[in-house]
């Protein structure tokens, strides 16, 4: 059990870091912007964006006025950290000793 939840947690994270890492990719394109699957990549990526780049643009090192979009690292690190803190919750829910 304990296996198979690391194991949806890891894919949950590979999935939300390719799609981030396509996003980046389409934003040199701002052609392909539009709909389909650039649309839909956009549309799922932003409710995880929007509050990291609140953040970013209120604090000492982002802004509105920055040439590159800080929130997409903040965003990789973020998702990293949770994806540890997720497997270390697991470990403890399952192989705490009682």
């Amino acid at each position: 059990m304990y296996s198979t939840l690391v194991d949806v947690v890891t894919w949950l994270y590979y999935i939300m870091f390719g799609l981030l890492m396509i996003r980046v990719l389409l934003s040199w394109m701002p052609m392909i912007h539009g709909g389909g699957l650039a649309g839909f990549i956009f549309a799922f990526t932003e409710p995880i964006l929007a509050p990291v780049r609140r953040l970013v643009d209120r604090s000492p090192i982002g802004g509105p006025g920055m040439m590159f979009d800080l929130s997409i690292l903040v965003a990789f690190i973020l998702l990293r950290l949770l994806r540890i803190f997720l497997n270390e919750i697991l470990m403890l829910v399952f192989f705490s000793i009682i």
